[in-house]
């Protein structure tokens, strides 16, 4: 009998010391319950962003980099992606309002404002696109190109095929007329590269990307050397994010953490190796070489700040890709990094 009033002593005894300890644990405990709660409220406050962007789309590349390090929370936003499966799907989202924003080129942008409707362009990338011809080709130059059987992505309007004229011009070539020149789509025109059927391509940056990292092909010369030759700037954005310019106007503040975040993103992403690594997937899980050719690809064409002069630079491209000369985009419309 003594023996258990002993152990019931204890227990009590052992209880008193404890209860504290529960106390304590049981308010630490409900702190961070509220203090994680109150956390998700502020995320869930934040303003959202809604962005369409092709799932297999190179934009998609940096935005799903901003999703997973937290660069839009972190600037106090949050980003919402909806994934489509092609281009006019992503500009149908934008122009309906089913989304704030889109990726989308210049010369779409242009057209909007002249019909009416004017979006805020946020630079993406200044990959124009490509020359590629197969590794043991005697095409070096634009003077190489007379004679030869050219394949164009984009078709004649493509800003690529209109720069490799003007640069034509000037050294005194007609390429439609000394050439042989066929337009299609840039799988196709990949294939007619393989089989022979034609003597060089120009197309878009990522289908050449995937083209010489498969190897025996390889760039005949650089975009950005036919932009040199008409003396305009070798950076320039060709390709943006695409806001209605009311709603922009309305949410300058959102724009510039969004702007902040991909800065971010872009800067990450051309230092790091494991980054690209996790993105693999979402650039269809190539090979090592075409892997590298893309990544290489993406960071080149990471636009610099826009300027005066670039800005300049893009109305000349705009003029010159057919764009009414007195409807231009104002300067006021092409987004420039807050100081």
């Amino acid at each position: 009998m003594s023996q258990q009033i002993l152990i019931t002593h204890n227990l009590a005894r052992l209880s008193a010391i404890l209860r504290p300890m529960w106390v304590a644990g049981a308010a630490l405990l409900l702190s961070l319950m509220l203090s994680s709660g109150a956390y998700a409220n502020d995320k869930t406050a934040m303003p959202t962003l809604s962005v369409s962007v092709l799932q297999f789309g190179t934009a998609h590349w940096e935005l799903d980099h901003i999703l997973h390090r937290g660069l839009d929370w972190k600037n106090g936003y949050r980003l919402d992606l909806t994934l489509v499966a092609n281009l006019p799907a992503s500009r149908l989202a934008v122009t309906s309002g089913s989304v704030n924003g889109a990726v989308a080129d210049l010369l779409w942008a242009q057209a909007r404002f002249e019909d009416g409707m004017p979006y805020l362009y946020v630079p993406f990338s200044s990959q124009i696109g490509d020359i590629v011809v197969a590794d043991d080709s005697d095409i070096g130059s634009v003077a190489d190109l007379a004679g030869k059987r050219i394949g164009v992505a984009g078709g004649p309007d493509s800003k690529g095929w209109i720069l490799l004229q003007k640069v034509a011009e000037q050294q005194g070539i007609d390429l439609a007329d000394s050439a042989e020149v066929q337009f299609a789509a840039p799988p196709l025109l990949s294939q007619a590269l393989r089989r022979g059927q034609v003597d060089v391509i120009i197309t878009y940056w990522h289908f050449a990307a995937r083209l010489k990292g498969e190897g025996g092909w390889r760039s005949a010369f650089r975009m950005s050397d036919l932009l040199a030759a008409i003396k305009l700037d070798r950076n320039l954005p060709v390709l943006g994010y695409v806001f209605p310019a009311d709603w922009a106007k309305d949410h300058r503040a959102l724009i510039d953490r969004f702007a902040t975040s991909l800065q971010r993103a872009k800067s990450e992403l051309s230092d790091s190796d494991m980054f690209w690594q996790r993105l693999r997937p979402l650039m269809g899980s190539p090979d090592d070489g075409v892997f590298q050719e893309l990544r290489k690809g993406f960071v080149a064409g990471i636009p610099l700040p826009l300027t005066d002069q670039r800005i300049a630079d893009l109305h000349w491209l705009l003029t010159h890709t057919g764009a009414d000369s007195d409807k231009l985009m104002p300067a006021a419309l092409f987004y420039r990094s807050q100081p």
